[in-house]
């Protein structure tokens, strides 16, 4: 399995936890793959049939973990995604300028912002975390050490919900590559498998590059 070097600890060790500290973004999402490898990863995923839905609940998934200090997964993408941010005492960042790469927008309230799971939890949940203990759940939601984490506008990631690319594709066109090439990369990572029409999308996706 191909892990970037950008680990949660990496991240974690470069946030200074002092009041109205200003953090400098250290890079986007890590570990997204080159088109060659993203296709190379799409042919190896298994295509069948989603099952379990029936049983999702959002809170076999336990999300914003604390990572390090006082720091939790939400904020540390946060820091790691903004321009400028400030953080209060308690690793909250209460300002800074994010770009959404969904949609483009320019925001500089981190209320404005969600942290986007790229593979939905409920997604995830159909394509095989039903199988998965607490442990695997939580490190999957919590996930910095691959492109799993966005920080994106909030009411496109709400469009988005749980849907896979052959039903949501993000506004901004441009971005197309690189979201099919994290994607593929976090269900192959995890071992989750793909419907047909969902591989296609991807497929599709993957020749915009």
């Amino acid at each position: 399995m191909r892990r970037s070097t950008l680990t949660a600890g990496t991240i974690a060790a470069a946030i200074i936890l002092i009041p109205l500290t200003t953090q400098t973004a250290l890079a986007g999402p890590p570990g997204i793959p080159t088109v060659v490898e993203a296709q190379s990863e799409l042919a190896a995923i298994e295509i069948t049939d989603e099952s379990h839905a029936n049983t999702y609940h959002r809170s076999m998934f336990i999300h914003w973990a604390r990572i390090s200090g006082q720091c939790d997964a939400r904020e540390l993408v946060l820091i790691r995604d903004g321009e400028a941010v400030e953080t209060d005492a308690n690793c909250s960042p209460i300002s800074g300028t994010w770009t959404s790469p969904y949609d483009g927008g320019v925001w500089t309230d981190p209320e404005d912002i969600d942290i986007d799971h790229m593979v939905p939890l409920k997604e995830a949940w159909r394509s095989g975390a039903w199988a998965w203990d607490s442990a695997r759940r939580k490190a999957f939601a919590n996930s910095l050490d691959d492109s799993q984490l966005w920080a994106v506008t909030d009411n496109v990631n709400q469009s988005k919900a749980d849907k896979d690319p052959s039903r949501w594709k993000p506004p901004l066109e441009s971005f197309s590559c690189e979201y099919a090439r994290s994607w593929i990369d976090v269900k192959h990572d995890w071992g989750l498998s793909m419907q047909v029409a969902e591989r296609e999308a991807l497929a599709e996706m993957l020749a915009t590059c």
